[in-house]
């Protein structure tokens, strides 16, 4: 049995389905949502032989005909030569503005395929069927669609509203441990960015989900997508509070480039949490936050397992100067100034424009330092 968490935007309103055994009954979820029987699916290479099989099946018990592209797996396919080639691809199969387009993958399946739906005919249908956890809690909803460009990531794109997405829980038993804890990041920035409860659940029963407890998994998804949804529906295209949900990101976006996007060195999610540990120890040594705080997220992130420090980051890293013009390059830059999401507490996140260029500098430094 599935839950559903409502995303009530006017106009673009639309119901994530949240549950193990999702993707087998993907055809009577989107059917309503057809003029004609026939969808297109585009993939990745790893998630087709995993899970393409069973939503054309699960299409095609409600009557519906697909067509589907594998592309390779790996975030060098949000670019310009995979958006020509899948925008190319669709036009060729003639998907209309009221047929749907099935983005079937993680986060970079979702982001890609979502821009080339958002700009194909000015603008297609699309739903999400997200395969990780990272793509199930965060980057699946909300609109946000993209490509990376060579001066950073994800600053082409646009937003674009799905009409669905279905988040099978089941398909998380099919992940590497490494691609469910990256993930795991952006669970863990909910909780500091707006309900202490929750992180503190996380600490508390958080093993169960990485074991593979199902009720665990689905609570972690469930509420995830709920702080989303709310922080979405109050602010569609970030101009204020959805840049909470950015959380870590400032440092993240830096490191990724700084790392050239490879997933062997560095996982977004991974990205995610040792950014929001930098984000909670900024946020100390500013004196908005206790130190309490910063040892209280490294604490769960490293119970968890997962990357905390620069130090997790295997190879060479650039000096400060390098990270800081990163930085720079950001989405979040304003008027020349970098925006900040830090905190007053777990469960307590801001924005702000207002940070001191020598408590960033100072916090990379003894970042960079402990690398030995």
């Amino acid at each position: 049995m599935s839950n559903v968490v409502h995303v009530g935007l006017a106009g673009r309103a639309y119901d994530v389905h949240i549950g193990p055994g999702v993707l087998p009954e993907a055809g009577s979820l989107i059917g309503p949502l057809l003029r004609r029987a026939r969808v297109a699916i585009v993939t990745d290479e790893n998630v087709a032989r995993l899970h393409l099989r069973t939503l054309v099946e699960g299409l095609e018990k409600s009557g519906i005909s697909s067509v589907s592209l594998s592309l390779p797996a790996g975030e060098g396919t949000k670019s310009w030569p995979h958006l020509e080639h899948v925008t190319g691809w669709l036009l060729e199969r003639k998907i209309e503005r009221n047929d749907i387009v099935i983005a079937l993958g993680g986060g970079v399946i979702g982001d890609l395929v979502g821009f080339a739906a958002a700009i194909l005919r000015r603008g297609v249908r699309f739903v999400q069927v997200p395969t990780s956890l990272l793509a199930q809690v965060d980057s699946s909803v909300g609109g946000k669609t993209g490509i990376n460009a060579p001066q950073g990531k994800n600053l082409i794109g646009a937003f674009h509203q799905p009409s669905l997405v279905l988040a099978d829980t089941a398909v998380l038993g099919t992940l590497a441990e490494r691609d469910f804890l990256a993930g795991y990041g952006e669970v863990v920035k909910y909780g500091l960015l707006g309900d202490s409860t929750f992180f503190q659940w996380l600490e508390g029963h958080g093993s169960r989900a990485s074991a593979g407890d199902m009720a665990a998994r689905m609570h972690i998804v469930k509420r995830s997508v709920e702080m989303k949804a709310e922080i979405v529906t109050r602010d569609e295209t970030e101009q204020g509070d959805r840049a909470l949900l950015n959380l870590g990101h400032t440092f993240c976006h830096a490191l990724e480039a700084a790392t050239h996007y490879d997933g062997a060195r560095l996982l977004h999610g991974e990205g995610v949490a040792i950014g929001c540990a930098l984000a909670f120890e900024l946020s100390a040594r500013l004196g908005l936050c206790s130190q309490e705080e910063p040892s209280r997220v490294r604490a769960l992130l490293r119970n968890m397992k997962m990357k905390v420090d620069l130090s997790d980051i295997e190879g060479e890293l650039p000096a400060v100067d390098a990270l800081i013009a990163l930085m720079g390059q950001d989405k979040k830059v304003v008027d020349g100034k970098l925006r900040f999401v830090l905190a007053r507490g777990i469960g307590a996140a801001f924005i702000t424009d207002d940070v001191p260029p020598a408590a960033v500098r100072a916090v990379l430094q003894e970042a960079l330092a402990a690398r030995g």
